[in-house]
């Protein structure tokens, strides 16, 4: 077995208690294949506004929910085309 890097996980206490029942869903109304995403900015009871991302196309589906700082990296990473395709 290898050794691996400690995995820390800031967001732990929220899996299961950050209340989406009255997000407010924003999307760009650009539907694609697949759907869309929307996000939604939903303050816990620690008091840390997280970013909730899902697919439109099933809202009731899984949804990815960011910290602060790992949004703010997603959406520097999308500005410097870290996700573009490359073709």
């Amino acid at each position: 077995m290898t050794d691996s890097a400690p995995i820390y996980d800031d967001k732990a206490h929220v899996r299961g208690t950050l209340d989406l029942t009255n997000a407010d869903w924003i999307n760009d109304d650009v539907k694609g294949e697949g759907g869309y995403p929307e996000i939604a900015f939903v303050t816990h009871s620690d008091g840390v506004t997280y970013t909730a991302m899902r697919n439109s196309d099933h809202p009731e589906g899984p949804v990815l929910v960011f910290t602060p700082a790992e949004w703010e990296a997603f959406v520097l990473g999308v500005k410097d085309g870290e996700f573009d395709e490359p073709w």
